[in-house]
């Protein structure tokens, strides 16, 4: 297996942190990890997966084998009564799978449409935008297991989904996924019970839906590409109803438990920090639960800056922020 040292991740990254990993590996085949499992072990270096970087700070020195996953693969398995199965293998772009499906007629994804990252990468997160998240559509996974060196098969239960949140959070590194199999709906209309989407008409073909959902983002999000970012930095607050009164100005998301979720943006708006800048570090002068690199920045600059705004947030509200992205 051929492993490069100090491979720069620089480019592997969205928020286009400097970093280095003290080696790295394009893995293409689930037959790879055993050996790469058993280097790991040898060496003593931890081994990190790495998808399309774009839920990640990366520090400046991996002291690790980086594994950056681009197993492919794209199948319509079956039809039931209710669904079309389909498969796509971990390393797949997401965004590039949601068009392939709609693509090929099946309906369900296109609110998930231009979440950068990869397929092996939107379970652990749970990835969600615009009334959707991908538990809604999940039937299964397959993944390595580091741990025991077996090839495990994960149905939703077993994944433990809620918001932003998976099974594979709290055994951090312990799994690999290699592909992910979701049921989309056989009988679909558009979903448009969400701001920005009630302006399409009733009967918006998916395409359609995929579309607006693009420029909405677009219009709201920096393009990775131009400004470094890892999308919304902080996850949404969920607060009991009772504490929700006290945020009578603020966008709130009842949920189906009686508890309210807050707008995580807006309160690092409120607190004055919309387009706020520390160093080569910042928050998106049109988006504030954005966090970008104005060029140069490293995971310190990313901390620090992350810690000024939890610290703001709490001293204005009391309320805590969660940090999004995985620091590798």
């Amino acid at each position: 297996m051929d492993m490069i040292a100090d491979f720069d991740l620089t480019a592997h990254n969205t928020f286009g942190l400097k970093s280095t990993a003290d080696r790295a590996v394009l893995i293409d085949d689930a037959a790879m990890l055993p050996e790469l499992a058993k280097a790991s072990a040898e060496t003593g270096r931890p081994l990190k997966i790495l998808g399309g970087g774009s839920n990640v700070v990366l520090a400046e020195r991996l002291d690790a084998i980086v594994a950056i996953m681009r197993i492919a693969g794209r199948s319509v398995n079956q039809q039931t009564t209710d669904a079309t199965i389909v498969t796509a293998g971990a390393g797949e772009n997401w965004h590039d799978f949601v068009v392939w499906t709609v693509d090929q007629g099946i309906a369900g994804l296109e609110n998930l449409a231009g979440i950068p990252g990869t397929v092996g990468a939107a379970p652990i997160q749970n990835i969600g935008a615009y009334g959707a998240q991908l538990s809604d559509f999940f039937q299964s996974l397959t993944a390595y297991d580091l741990k025991t060196g077996t090839i495990e098969t994960f149905d939703a239960e077993a994944c433990r989904f809620a918001y932003r949140q998976s099974a594979f959070k709290s055994e951090p590194g312990r799994y690999v996924i290699l592909t992910v199999t979701l049921a989309l709906p056989r009988t679909w209309k558009a979903k448009r019970d969400y701001a920005g989407l009630d302006r399409l008409p009733e009967d918006a073909t998916a395409r359609a839906v995929l579309d607006h959902v693009v420029a909405l983002r677009a219009s709201k999000l920096p393009d990775w590409r131009v400004l470094g970012n890892a999308g919304s930095f902080f996850h949404n607050p969920v607060v009991s109803a009772e504490a929700a009164r006290a945020f009578e100005d603020a966008p709130q998301y009842p949920q189906v438990d009686g508890t309210v979720k807050l707008s995580a943006g807006w309160l690092i708006e409120q607190s004055g920090l919309k387009g706020f800048r520390l160093g080569p570090a910042g928050t998106y002068d049109r988006h504030a639960l954005v966090l970008v690199n104005h060029g140069g920045a490293t995971a310190r600059d990313i901390a620090a800056l992350a810690t000024h705004i939890r610290d703001k947030v709490r001293i204005r509200y009391g309320v805590d922020l969660v940090q999004e992205p995985i620091v590798l």
